[in-house]
């Protein structure tokens, strides 16, 4: 790689990366009387980003590759900024932020394919407590096994009833590997909603599935045609690949928590565990809930204590009806959480999993 090249990559990755991380605390700590705030304390890292981007021009074709994927990456972290700025200015609303912080997965998107290039992107992209894990940095160094990386199976934006995949490069089929499927929230969609979870999917070794509702959001209420395609994926991801069929965990967040347990809670679920973030629960869920499926149901509730749309007593009330039905629950209150996806609580959901 040219000097010149190198000196471009240097300049732009950190302000980058630093970008994204920006955005992702302002997605994890959004709360709407503390927007301001929030933005404060996430600072500008947009600016360096958007000083160096220029370097990102005249680089020889045989790098276009590399250009190209930190140019759309650095475009939709500055979009994605450009636009919280307008809110934080006094135009837009809270759907306005919603809609901004939709960059954040397309420029990771962007990004992920020079994980195995750049040292400095796939440390981004390993669960900081374990950047420095020798074993997890000498498999990744490694190059990629067959049949692993990230798949999009009828998954482009805009469609439904598709759905995203993401398989550790490092994945051997000679033993069983654990499976979790994370459903997005309401109006989301997997393909966005699977960079939620593949820092630690590629840091603890999960295949990580991210499907897209088949309708406008999970089917709650009337026909469930999302349970059938469910198994359907199931099924397709269980033919190609060795999963553990004792450690097949159905998670999501807001609406997608809700249908884990719509779904999960039936008494012919295949998921072994359930961890349903930020989602709510009707008393006769419970009630028309499979006895025996629920008895002895590993069950992990997280939910914020400051949460706009679920509110906390929803939670606490679950754990104690889904208790005493025999469901063998862990409930974790955030006290800093609003409606928004804890991403830290994945490596502890994950070691649940797989105990």
């Amino acid at each position: 790689m040219s000097e010149a090249v190198v000196d471009d990559i240097v300049a732009v990755l950190p302000p980058l990366l630093q970008t994204l991380e920006s955005l992702s605390f302002v997605a994890r700590n959004l709360n709407p009387p503390d927007f301001d705030r929030v933005m404060q304390i996430a600072g500008e890292p947009d600016e360096a980003l958007k000083a160096v981007r220029p370097r990102l021009g005249e680089w020889p074709e045989k790098f276009a590759d590399i250009k190209a994927a930190l140019e759309a990456a650095s475009d939709a972290a500055l979009a994605g900024y450009a636009d919280l700025r307008t809110v934080q200015n006094g135009q837009g609303d809270l759907v306005s932020v919603f809609r901004a912080l939709r960059y954040a997965p397309r420029a990771q998107e962007a990004l992920y394919p020079l994980a195995a290039q750049l040292p400095p992107v796939s440390s981004f992209f390993i669960a900081p407590e374990l950047r420095e894990e020798s074993t997890l940095l000498a498999k990744l160094v490694e190059p990629a096994n067959e049949n692993t990386g990230i798949f999009h199976e009828q998954n482009e934006p805009g469609s439904r009833g598709g759905f995203s995949l993401y398989v550790p490069e490092y994945y051997t089929p000679d033993r069983a590997w654990p499976l979790v499927m994370a459903l997005h929230g309401g109006s989301g969609n997997g393909r966005g909603f699977l960079w939620s979870w593949l820092r630690d999917a590629r840091s603890r070794g999960a295949i990580l599935v991210a499907p897209t509702a088949t309708g406008s959001t999970w089917a709650l209420m009337g026909n469930d045609t999302d349970t059938p395609n469910l198994n359907r994926i199931l099924d397709y991801v269980g033919s190609r690949w060795t999963i553990d069929g004792t450690r097949l965990l159905l998670t999501g967040m807001s609406d997608g928590g809700t249908f884990s347990y719509v779904s999960g809670l039936e008494g012919t679920s295949r998921f072994t565990h359930l961890a349903p973030v930020s989602a709510t629960f009707h008393p006769l869920m419970a009630e028309m809930a499979d006895a025996d499926r629920l008895r002895g149901l590993p069950i992990f509730i997280t939910h914020g204590r400051h949460d706009w749309m679920f509110p906390v007593q929803t939670a606490r009330q679950t754990q104690q009806l889904l208790s005493a039905a025999g469901a063998n629950v862990i409930y974790r209150e955030l006290d800093d959480l609003s409606h928004t996806y804890p991403r830290e609580m994945n490596a502890e959901i994950l070691q649940w999993l797989t105990q």
